[in-house]
């Protein structure tokens, strides 16, 4: 069942003025030659989170399962994920190590989690501001979304971890 699934590429990236500042995630999803382009903006978040965000909200924008193969120029992100940290986190209660300090983005992370229980993703990291073209489109998208006028507030980084609400 899982060679049926449709193929889709996904790229994001995440931006911040400051960091913690304004923020914002540009994505592209790309099925054949259809092109999906989405990006917002918080007005007080975290480079990490807008990185983390972007494939969120690429994966929420698939209606059915799929095998995607996702990039992201996030070391974190990627690293997260290829290298099981998240998992390891989220069985320690979020925590880094045990006793350790809290792992950072829980409500990101939990959010993101299920995705990858729907969806059959490979996370692979590219350089960014190199020469892949769709990367570099998604750094614009986060760019000016994170300039946008009147930008709403980050609730997780606001709340220190409470869940994000759906947004989009």
């Amino acid at each position: 069942m899982q060679q049926d699934l449709p193929k889709v590429e996904i790229y994001t990236d995440g931006a911040c003025t400051g960091n913690p500042g304004p923020g914002g995630y540009g994505v592209i999803l790309k099925y054949g030659d259809n092109i999906k382009e989405l990006s917002g903006g918080f007005a007080r978040t975290t480079n990490n989170r807008m990185e983390i965000l972007a494939a969120i909200i690429g994966l929420e924008a698939l209606r059915r399962p799929c095998q995607v193969t996702l990039y992201s120029d996030s070391r974190y992100l990627v690293d997260a994920i290829n290298q099981r940290w998240v998992y390891r986190w989220r069985s320690l209660g979020w925590r880094k190590s045990k006793n350790g300090e809290p792992a950072k983005n829980p409500d990101l992370w939990q959010r993101l989690l299920p995705l990858l229980e729907k969806h059959r993703v490979t996370f692979v990291w590219v350089k960014g501001h190199a020469d892949n073209p769709y990367n570099n489109r998604c750094d614009q998208l986060a760019v000016q979304a994170a300039a946008g006028p009147d930008l709403p507030p980050d609730p997780g980084y606001q709340a220190g971890g409470t869940p994000v609400s759906m947004l989009f």
